[in-house]
């Protein structure tokens, strides 16, 4: 059964977010949420019972360390009757490479900036084509689930800023031009996708839209 809707969620604020320094001595994936970001959670979960109320959630989760404990801070405020869940590696942030100063990041940021968020691959890390594919990939184990005939009445994708830009791109069919154009949600924001009468998705939810960073723009001509 096709979910009523499709919830993506940032995870909260993480040390990283607070203090970029952190990268140098403690990799990506092992990065916990801050105090801010613990509240953050405990707010997005009550955000979430609001949305959901009786109906059933299934929950699909980054393993990085932030976005299991965004998540169990969410599941508190659902009975555990209510929801499953499932560890999904594929659904992980976009890999950066390993430990880097600030400065480091700092000249890779700006490098990226100037040859295009969606093309640029970090040193021994990915780029967002490459997220883009797993999240392709992912999908099919997301259209397996849709079509059993108990599957719950939402989704919760609990997951990276990134991931979800990239996950949208796929959903929306968007073109590499109009995913340049978005910016991550916030920490915590909730992201809906919600099923129409035709039984078609439609973003409900609001995201924030910016310049492109570069001059490499073409136009569709058909």
């Amino acid at each position: 059964m096709k979910p009523k809707k499709i919830i993506l969620i940032r995870h909260g604020k993480s040390e990283g977010n607070e203090n970029p320094a952190i990268y140098i001595e403690k990799p990506d994936y092992a990065l916990e949420l801050s105090e801010t970001g613990l509240k953050q959670a405990d707010d997005a979960g009550k955000e979430l019972l609001g949305i959901v109320g009786n109906e059933r959630v299934m929950f699909y989760i980054s393993p990085f360390f932030r976005t299991r404990s965004t998540f169990e801070r969410i599941a508190r405020q659902l009975p555990r009757s209510q929801f499953d869940y499932r560890e999904e590696p594929r659904l992980r942030e976009q890999e950066w490479g390993h430990l880097r100063s600030v400065e480091e990041n700092k000249q890779i940021d700006a490098e990226r900036d100037r040859y295009g968020t969606f093309y640029y691959r970090f040193p021994d890390g990915e780029s967002c084509a490459d997220v883009y594919d797993r999240v392709s990939d992912f999908f099919g184990t997301l259209y397996r689930d849709f079509s059993k005939d108990e599957f719950p009445e939402n989704t919760v994708v609990i997951t990276h800023g990134m991931t979800i830009r990239l996950f949208l791109m796929k959903w929306l069919k968007w073109s590499v031009e109009d995913f340049e154009t978005y910016s991550n949600p916030y920490n915590c924001q909730s992201v809906i996708l919600q099923r129409n009468d035709y039984g078609k998705y439609e973003l409900i939810s609001t995201l924030i839209r910016r310049p492109a960073k570069h001059n490499f723009q073409r136009p569709i001509l058909l």
